[in-house]
């Protein structure tokens, strides 16, 4: 070896060994020396397997041999990736570049060996990024889906699950990012705990996750798997010094009963997640082919409530309040319609239930707001003092920006905050009880009204009434319409009357249609009503002359009854 050939075979980093013909290294670099741990003195003549990992010197003497007879190396000049071991046993991943020649003394042999335990592990990162949720370690949409579509190739049955968090989107507005990373990585550890070890589990996305099943087809042994799943929720997480109490909402489909191909079996399990999640918190559903077709003309309604949105078809209605010993009209209560340009006049029922959680219901609940609004200012610059109150969606008061659109409400329209209440049904308050106190603690503070409506149908404890700054208890029209037969009605009635009043609230009963019933709530002490009596829902114009009307009739009367004195 010439002296400069040398030096460089001594400054280079790659790893350098020959050998010769009986398969003995003749020599190696300080490189090769350095990477598989060994002096110079203690390679040189000793066999090239030391380096070798047992299992594969047989194929590495016999190759040697192939090729010591002058067969063409099968590798020759081809940088393959083995294993090679270490003095101290170790194996490690090499990349090698072998080259054969003839000299005097007969077959020699050289390698170029490079580490690769670098790059190999980086493979392994990017192979397990591919796979694998980055936040929880569980395993990603992509994976999921290829294990499901493997699964159901191979001709088994399989049962998918797919959860979503109740309330995670609260966790993050209170709490911030950090914390809700850090529930979803708490429960990337106890889903696995919980369920069995040959499920696969994977976060799908956001607060969504997905089970897999293998040979799973019976909808019993899936129903209490998914029921497994609900009970890691009984314990609260404790995250530092936090304890959050959380809920989820279960789908599940079965193949083949539920589809044949991954994709339509998960977007089964997602349309009976959905109707779960409508339910309400902590349920299962399994998929049933009808789920499919109202979702899909759910979607068209949403759809076509967007474009109604956008081109004007939306108005609210207005329907008195009024107290009730002398007709005086005290309030209107705003109620959303929408002119349908083929089906007509549409009522609440008929379109709301299709936006559920979806963005468009804060759209249209802002809309809903910013008029309601406009109306209470002209009725304050016509001189009535007349409030108006205006329904909240759920999704209105969990939001974090509402205290500041209400706010931004009163002061485009120079509106007093006293001439504007926001109506909650109990049951959507009390869905989230600390976010629904805080936001309405923060309405309050602004000034503006907060009512319960509907009370005495949902699940409120009296003691809430107590809890929630509320200013206004507005009476189930269910109580009122026996209240003249039914001596239960009536005595129920008769508390909410008594309890409202004696706690400072405005009582206000709904649902009055007679006479009868009008004069057994004035007997009962209930000061205001509201109801088809006094008006049906109508445009703010016919309800604008009803109040002029009153206003001119009250006026009269006092006027009359001045003379009489």
């Amino acid at each position: 070896m010439s002296f400069t050939v040398a030096k460089f075979a001594e400054a280079t980093k790659l790893a350098l060994i020959s050998i010769d013909s009986g398969g003995n290294i003749e020599f190696v670099n300080p490189a090769a020396c350095s990477l598989f741990g060994y002096t110079l003195n203690e390679m040189i003549g000793r066999p090239i397997t030391i380096i070798v990992p047992q299992r594969m010197r047989g194929a590495h003497v016999a190759g040697l041999q192939r090729a010591s007879q002058g067969h063409t190396p099968n590798l020759g000049g081809k940088a393959v990736e083995v294993c090679a071991l270490r003095k101290d046993g170790t194996e490690f991943p090499i990349e090698i570049t072998l080259s054969t020649w003839r000299s005097k003394q007969g077959f020699c042999a050289g390698a170029v060996i490079t580490d690769i335990t670098e790059r190999r592990d980086r493979e392994g990162r990017l192979l397990r990024l591919a796979s694998q949720d980055t936040l929880t370690g569980l395993l990603n949409r992509h994976r999921f889906s290829t294990l499901l579509a493997e699964t159901l190739a191979a001709g088994m049955a399989a049962t998918v699950i797919l959860l979503d968090l109740d309330g995670f989107k609260e966790v993050n507005d209170t709490h911030g990012h950090l914390v809700g990373d850090s529930l979803l990585q708490a429960l990337g550890v106890r889903l696995p705990y919980m369920l069995s070890p040959d499920a696969d589990i994977a976060r799908i996305g956001g607060d969504e996750f997905a089970v897999l099943l293998k040979g799973v087809s019976d909808p019993r042994i899936a129903y209490a798997q998914a029921d497994v799943i609900l009970q890691v929720f009984n314990k609260p997480f404790e995250l530092g010094d936090l304890s959050l109490e959380l809920g989820a909402s279960i789908g599940f489909s079965l193949s083949p009963t539920h589809g044949k191909e991954s994709e339509e079996l998960i977007a089964s399990a997602d349309y009976a997640l959905y109707r779960a999640k409508a339910q309400g918190r902590q349920s299962i559903r399994m998929y049933d082919a009808t789920m499919r077709s109202e979702a899909s003309a759910r979607r068209d309604l949403r759809d076509e409530l967007h474009s109604g949105l956008r081109r004007g078809e939306l108005e609210l209605f207005y329907q008195p309040q009024v107290s009730l010993p002398d007709g005086e009209i005290v309030g209107l209560e705003a109620l959303i319609r929408w002119h349908h340009p083929i089906r007509g006049l549409l009522a609440p029922a008929a379109f709301l239930p299709a936006l559920d959680q979806d963005a468009l219901a804060l759209d249209i609940g802002s809309w809903t707001l910013d008029e309601a609004a406009k109306r209470a200012r002209e009725l304050h610059s016509a001189g009535y003092r007349v409030k108006v109150s205006v329904n909240l969606f759920p999704g209105q008061l969990r939001a974090p920006n509402l205290i500041h659109k209400v706010a931004n409400v009163l002061q485009r329209h120079s509106l007093t905050a006293d001439r504007l209440e926001l109506e909650v049904t109990e049951t959507i308050a009390l869905a989230d009880d600390d976010r629904s106190l805080e936001a309405m603690s923060a309405l309050r503070e602004l000034g503006v009204g907060i009512a319960f409506d509907d009370f005495g149908t949902g699940y409120a404890s009296l003691s809430s009434l107590q809890r929630y700054p509320l200013t206004t208890l507005k009476i189930d029209r269910g109580f009122i319409r026996q209240i003249c037969n039914s001596t239960g009605d009536a005595a129920i009635t008769r508390a909410l009357i008594a309890m409202s009043r004696d706690m400072g609230l405005v009582t206000i009963a709904e649902g009055i249609e007679t006479i009868e019933q009008q004069e057994a709530l004035v007997a009962l002490g209930c000061p205001f009503g509201q109801g088809y009596l006094y008006g049906r829902p109508m445009p703010f114009t016919e309800a604008l002359d009803i109040i002029k009307r009153e206003v001119r009739s009250r006026h009269v009367d006092d006027h009359q009854g001045a003379h009489v004195v």
